[in-house]
């Protein structure tokens, strides 16, 4: 096999290494354009993980390394002139000079040859000769270019400039310093890569950069200028540059990473924000995956397939939570102003990878510290800390989601609604919200969805919040109003999720006249009359929620649904008083809102759920967002509820966990209103961190309830709680201890390339 690795980077050097030591026989070639020690940068961070594959494959390179790595467990934290020291990280850098020696070394010894200082031919004579091309060529890959059509690049650009720099000095931690100057928000990443030199990465949005006047200043100018800026996170020590300028990061993301016998690996086909250390990971551990499967398919073909099968989770998973970094960075001013160990603790939990739970098996004095601080009683996890929403105290942070269940008949409600809601009642949570109860028969999704439309619905619903209020007490239990809008007269989910029904359609009303899906029912655009009608079906379905005994009402605003198709942009095409501007698409959602909170009770607590984002091009903005809640707060709202999507059928979501929090977190920020965080959240470590770190004020769970109804109980006795938080109803306080169960082994590695 004749292999053209295009790139000499780390993941193009260790390929080649590990193709040409698995079969000696393979003739490897690498070409690099730069000079053997011509680099990016100055120091590289692995982790353990990434070190152990590389001790499985090439104990050689394994050993090297290990003589050179500088190792340390800290992170510092400067902010506002405090600073905060949280241990247990573990940590290993090494110089980027000093890792390609080590690589350049292996290659020769194994008989790869290495060309500097040479461009590689093109890459379609490279396919034509060779059995492989491996494009290692960065993020800048021009072989990802030149197959673009195939590979069907996204690269995105992001808001902040950040340069890389060095000091002679080796810091004794991780170091986060923040600089507050007369031109913005600025922050230093710092690490040590030797035992007397440092990495040190300075970032700050454009246009602070700007603002400084940084893009006026020379490379040596600028990094005077950033050694002055932290002189005291250097102690006065000056920085050096090499061959970096300031730059702006961009993600690269590709549907296809294969191309015949062509196959991209590291930042030629994805980058990871440096914030998380991931991009020579991911290089790295590409590298090995690429080696281990050419040993193990049977085909070049197979081999790409199971490469790409086999990284592309691991990869996916990783850029979301450098993106959520990246953005932590990016909105840093919001969070200025939160107490400085909810701020560290912010920082270090930014990317949703460090949580609440190992960051107390990593360091617990400094998470105790953070609780103290945020109030937790002591023995008390945040996710049960009680929280007030007007005249309500709910004795936890955990909510049972709104979910359709499609099981009413004539919308009222029956024993499966009773026994549903009673037992996640009984399971423990602070509060249990209803599905989306409809204020007119033709307001329903479905013919099975539930209503408050008629007196018989609202004593259905009353013998379900009696039973809550008896048989649980301390729970909550809430109502969520809605019109179904344009998504209306559908099958149940089981039968055909937004598919219209067969027979016994009824007609559909909405802001205007679109359909959700092409060949769905297209709805009447509202007059003025219907308007005033549908605000009065709202207010009088309120009424009876409030003679019904719940005790919290949610506004549905969200999902595409009618009053979400007034605030979207995609779906309000109106040009008369309630479309156009964002003040004008409130105006009716407002208007409803007013009229429900009049005949609420007072005492009772009013949320609204809206789409943060349509995930769709022209739709809802993060700006938008923050405006709508900020309306919905100055009328009254005590909390936002804050889901994002199914707004129009094109959408393209960014799944992943906890994937709708940053927008939450931008909202309870900006706009300064409690919010309620829903979105794939699906572990209780996963609500103490959410809590904890003042992202969100409420978490609401769906799915999970489903799998496990007493989810928030079970949550208790797992961290060992037994507080007000989490009360056991009498008759179940014998099972409030974990089971035991069977012994379990852990898995052995996947493969080894030991030998």
């Amino acid at each position: 096999m004749r292999v053209a690795i295009i790139g000499g980077g780390p993941g193009g050097l260790y390929a080649a290494a590990l193709l040409k030591r698995l079969d000696p026989a393979r003739d490897v070639t690498v070409w690099e354009r730069n000079a053997p020690d011509e680099t990016f940068g100055f120091g590289v961070v692995l982790s353990d993980e990434t070190l152990g594959g590389i001790e499985h494959a090439d104990p050689v390179v394994h050993a090297a390394l290990r003589e050179d790595f500088v190792r340390w467990d800290d992170i510092d934290i400067g902010h506002r002139g405090t600073h905060h020291r949280s241990g247990g990280h573990g940590f290993a850098a090494l110089g980027r000079h000093r890792l390609l020696a080590i690589l350049h070394a292996r290659c020769r010894s194994l008989g790869v040859e290495l060309r500097f200082s040479t461009e590689a031919p093109p890459v379609a004579r490279l396919a034509a000769d060779h059995d492989l091309v491996i494009a290692a060529d960065g993020v800048h890959s021009t072989t990802r270019d030149a197959y673009a059509p195939v590979f069907r690049p996204r690269v995105t650009a992001h808001r902040c400039r950040y340069i890389w720099l060095a000091a002679d000095f080796a810091f004794d931690a991780f170091r986060f310093e923040i600089a507050e100057t007369e031109h913005g928000v600025m922050q230093l990443h710092g690490y040590p890569y030797a035992a007397d030199a440092s990495t040190v990465i300075v970032e700050m949005r454009e246009e602070v950069w700007r603002a400084a006047g940084f893009d006026e200043l020379d490379a040596q100018e600028s990094v005077a200028r950033c050694a002055k800026i932290f002189a005291d996170a250097l102690r006065g020590r000056p920085l050096r540059s090499g061959t970096s300028a300031w730059t702006t990061f961009r993600t690269v993301v590709n549907d296809r990473w294969s191309h015949g016998n062509v196959v991209l690996l590291g930042d030629a086909a994805h980058t990871a924000h440096f914030s998380i250390g991931s991009g020579t990971k991911l290089a790295v551990e590409d590298a090995l995956a690429l080696a281990a499967c050419l040993a193990g398919q049977g085909s070049l073909a197979e081999a790409l397939a199971a490469y790409e099968e086999e990284r592309r989770p691991v990869v996916a998973s990783t850029q979301r939570a450098a993106r959520a970094s990246l953005e932590w960075f990016e909105d840093l001013p919001l969070y200025l102003g939160r107490p400085p160990r909810q701020f560290a603790f912010n920082l270090l939990t930014r990317s949703r990878r460090v949580t609440h739970g190992n960051l107390r098996l990593r360091d617990v004095r400094f998470t105790e510290s953070v609780e103290r601080e945020f109030g937790c009683p002591p023995g008390t996890p945040p996710m049960f800390t009680p929280f007030r929403l007007r005249g309500l105290t709910l004795r936890n942070r955990v909510v049972v989601s709104p979910m359709d269940m499609y099981s009413a008949t004539d919308g009222v409600p029956g024993d499966f609604h009773l026994v549903h809601l009673g037992a996640r009642a009984l399971g423990g949570a602070g509060l249990v919200m209803t599905e989306m109860v409809c204020v007119s028969p033709e307001g329903r999704i479905t013919p099975g969805c539930a209503g408050l439309y008629t007196g018989r619905q609202a004593e259905a619903w009353r013998r379900v919040t009696d039973f809550v209020h008896r048989q649980s007490p301390g729970t909550a239990i809430g109502v969520q109003l809605g019109h179904c809008g344009r998504k209306g007269s559908t099958k149940v989910m089981w039968e055909g999720m937004d598919e219209p029904l067969a027979t016994g359609n009824w007609p559909l009303v909405a802001a205007s006249p679109l359909p959700y899906r092409p060949g769905g029912q297209t709805p009447r655009e509202l007059s003025r009359a219907q308007l005033t009608d549908l605000r009065e079906q709202f207010a009088a379905a309120a009424w009876r929620a409030a003679r019904a005994g719940f005790d919290l009402l949610e506004l549905h605003c969200a999902h595409g649904y009618l009053l979400s198709g007034f605030l979207s942009p995609l779906t309000n095409r109106r040009t008369d008083a309630y479309g156009g501007s964002l003040e004008k698409r409130l105006r009716f959602p407002l208007e409803v809102f007013d009229a429900v909170r009049e005949v609420w009770p007072a005492e009772r607590p009013v949320t609204v759920r809206i789409s943060a984002t349509d995930w769709a091009e022209g739709g809802t903005s993060a700006e938008d967002a923050v405006g709508i809640a900020r309306a919905f707060a100055a009328h009254g709202a005590d909390a936002i509820d804050v889901s994002t999507g199914q707004v129009v059928a094109e959408e393209r979501p960014e799944f992943g966990r906890s994937y709708q929090t940053p927008f939450a977190d931008r909202i309870r920020h900006e706009a300064r209103v409690p919010v309620i965080a829903v979105g794939a959240i699906s572990s209780w470590d996963d609500v103490n961190s959410l809590i904890l770190a003042g992202r969100a004020d409420l978490c609401a769970l769906a799915r999970p309830h489903l799998y496990d109804p007493h989810w928030t109980l079970h949550a208790a006795a797992e961290q060992g709680y037994e507080g007000p938080g989490a009360v056991w109803p009498a008759p179940y306080r014998a099972g409030s201890r974990r089971p035991p169960t069977g012994r379990t082994d852990a898995p052995k590695p996947r493969l080894s390339l030991g030998g």
